[in-house]
């Protein structure tokens, strides 16, 4: 398993999934550092700068789900569901890419 795969399931062990001030810090952390490691994937060649963009997308989509669970107006519930909605994105989100970089077979580092 190469370094990238192995940052990849690093990361994806550390997504939380309970609502907090502690875990709504960690998975910014972890969008910014899976963000980074999109951008080294996606510089490997064209089958991957191709693939890519979707996940980019994800990150959004995550980001935006975090916020609204920081929201002061927002109930407890409603931030809980945001949070839990955020984490499972980004896990289906990591599976999805470790699942095209086995696919892909074309990662080497």
């Amino acid at each position: 398993m190469n370094s990238t795969i192995a940052a990849l399931n690093a990361l994806f062990d550390r997504i939380p999934r309970r609502h907090s001030l502690d875990n709504v810090k960690e998975i910014n952390n972890i969008v910014a550092e899976f963000e980074t490691q999109l951008i080294k994937i996606e510089s490997i060649n064209e089958f991957f700068e191709k693939n890519t963009a979707i996940f980019f997308e994800d990150l959004e989509n995550v980001r935006s789900l975090v916020k609204k669970s920081t929201d002061n107006k927002a109930s407890k519930k409603s931030k809980d569901n945001f949070f839990d909605e955020a984490s499972g994105a980004l896990k289906d989100s990591f599976e999805a890419l470790l699942k095209l970089c086995a696919d892909g077979g074309k990662l080497n580092n």
